[in-house]
Order: structure tokens, then C-alpha cells, then sequence
């Protein structure tokens, strides 16, 4: 009976986003454009660092890494919220949509941990800049950034492997743009205990120690900083992280009022906004906010990079 009722639902339906048919369009172009800037910023900041040799450097491995993950993860739901906001049957396979739920919490999982590395890149270069070159050798940075990619492929593939075995009998229709896991569970006739415990024992793992380590990076950070006796180097220690300050803000206040802060009245719209926030805004201010607050990323390696090709071409 049990798999029976589980080969009912083939796919499911996205309910989408509560606008009201005559904003569709609007929201339609303005969601296309916030993706194409995603897109174009995050590949820019990849370009700019794989051309230009001055920034082969570990806080620029990471964030090449990071605009990567923030161009994938936009990339696993915002197609197909665009593709459903001009289709009469906003449907996704059921197949398609387990795959959906894994992308997307393999990446965020990953800019998690990204976000780790580039603190303590920022705690090392800071509080030990003598020794920066010897602690952050490449060997350390590359082992860094796949450690952070084994440990998300597996705890996105053990949460899409206990959805796989849940059934879902009747009801399809997900209030959601994406295939949101505690969507998905909501719709389930099965028991979900399981899946319950799992997410709250990892959901501590992979989001609350990270932000915990970022913390205590920053704290180590601001007691060497306030040791430094002019005012101006402690300016210039501050602004060399503050680029990651803003996007981890930015990402863990989404995070935080998305999955910790739920709220009785008016919650799914509340976390559909959020959502958005989560998914589509931090990915698309990112680039702004490395390109805007970072000095060598704003003019020197895009100057260097034009300057190399307008030359070449001359010669």
C-alpha cells in the first residue's frame, strides 16, 4: 500500500509567489533582471580573479569559490520560478524536485563553510601576518574548500535520501516557489520523526557551529585590532574584513529570521519573503558588496585585466 500510494504523485505543484495577476509581469522582469545581474556579477569577480595575477591570493580563492556557489545557488531555483510565473501549470516532477531540494542545500551548505574559511583567512592575516603566507598555503586553502564540499555533498544527499523514502499520497501543491523541505514535509502521509530529529541534530551541525567559529574569529580579530596603537591601523585592519562582515551578516540575518525567528501570523508568506531574500538578493549583492568595499577588486585588477587585453591586442 505504502508504495502504492507513493507512485500516486509524480510531481508536484509550485503554488509560487502570492502576486496578483496583473503585477505577474512586473515581478517577472524584475526577477530576470536581479538573476542576470547575479549571474553577470558573480562570473565577473570569477574572470577578474582568474586573469589578473595580483589577486592569486587565499582571500581571493575563497571568494572566487564563493561567487561560484552564489551563482549556482540562485541558479537552482530562480529558472524555474521564472519559467513558472509564464506557465498556466506550474509543475515540477517528482524526481526533479528531490534533485532541487539537494542543489539547494548543497550550496547553501557550502557558502556556509565558505564563509568559515574566509574568517579565519581574515583571523591569520590579521592577527599572525607574519607567518599569513606559511599558515595559508595553497595545500591548506584547496583542502579547505573540498573538505567544505564533502561535507555538503553528504548532508544534502542524507536529507534528500530520507525524503526518497517518504510517501506522498495526495495532496501535491507546495506553498512555495521551490521544493522547500519542510514543504515537502508537511505533505507527507508517512511518519517524519525521522527527518524532524535529522534536521534538528544537523540543521545545529552545519549552520550553528559555523556561525560560532565566525564569531570567535572575529572576536580574536577585533581584541588584536584593539591592541594596535594608531588609529589608522586599526582603520585598515577593520576594512581589510569588512567585505566579509557584510555578506556574512547578510547571509545569516536571512538565515536567521527564515528558520529561527517563525512567526504564527502570516508565516508563509513571511517565509516566502524571506526566501527570496535568502535566495535571490545575498547571491546578487555579493559581487556588489566585494566590488564596492574591496579596493583591488573595484579598480585595480579591472584596470589591469583591460589594460593587459587593450595592449595585447595592439602588439
Amino acid at each position: 500500500m505504502a508504495g502504492r500510494n507513493q507512485t500516486i504523485i509524480t510531481e508536484f505543484l509550485l503554488l509560487g509567489l502570492p502576486i496578483e495577476p496583473e503585477q505577474q509581469n512586473l515581478f517577472y522582469a524584475l526577477f530576470l533582471a536581479m538573476y542576470l545581474t547575479t549571474i553577470l556579477g558573480n562570473l565577473l569577480i570569477i574572470v577578474l580573479i582568474h586573469l589578473d595575477s595580483h589577486l592569486h591570493t587565499p582571500m581571493y580563492f575563497f571568494l572566487s569559490n564563493l561567487s561560484f556557489c552564489d551563482l549556482c545557488f540562485s541558479s537552482v531555483t530562480m529558472p524555474k520560478l521564472l519559467q513558472n510565473m509564464q506557465s498556466q501549470v506550474p509543475s515540477i516532477p517528482y524526481a526533479g524536485c528531490l534533485a532541487q531540494m539537494y542543489f539547494f542545500l548543497f550550496f547553501s551548505d557550502l557558502e556556509s563553510f565558505l564563509l568559515v574559511a574566509m574568517a579565519y583567512d581574515r583571523y591569520v592575516a590579521i592577527c599572525s601576518p607574519l607567518h599569513y603566507t606559511t599558515i595559508m598555503s595553497p595545500k591548506l586553502c584547496f583542502s579547505l574548500v573540498v573538505l567544505s564540499w564533502v561535507l555538503t555533498t553528504l548532508h544534502a544527499l542524507l536529507h534528500t535520501l530520507l525524503m526518497a523514502r517518504l510517501c506522498f499520497c495526495a495532496d501535491n501543491k507546495i506553498p512555495h516557489f521551490f521544493c522547500d523541505m519542510s514543504a515537502l514535509l508537511k505533505l507527507s502521509c508517512s511518519d517524519t520523526g525521522v527527518n524532524e530529529l535529522v534536521i534538528f541534530i544537523m540543521g545545529g551541525l552545519i549552520l550553528v557551529i559555523p556561525f560560532l567559529l565566525i564569531i570567535m574569529s572575529y572576536a580574536r580579530i577585533v581584541s588584536s585590532i584593539l591592541k594596535v596603537p594608531s588609529v589608522r591601523g586599526i582603520c585598515k585592519a577593520f576594512s581589510t574584513c569588512g567585505s566579509h562582515l557584510s555578506v556574512v551578516s547578510l547571509f545569516y540575518g536571512t538565515v536567521i529570521g527564515l528558520y529561527l525567528c517563525p512567526s504564527a501570523d502570516n508565516s508563509t508568506v513571511k517565509e516566502i519573503v524571506m526566501a527570496m531574500m535568502y535566495i535571490v538578493v545575498t547571491p546578487m549583492l555579493n559581487p556588489f558588496i566585494y566590488s564596492l568595499r574591496n579596493r583591488d577588486m573595484k579598480g585595480g585588477a579591472l584596470g589591469r585585466v583591460f589594460y593587459k587585453k587593450i595592449f595585447s591586442c595592439y602588439i
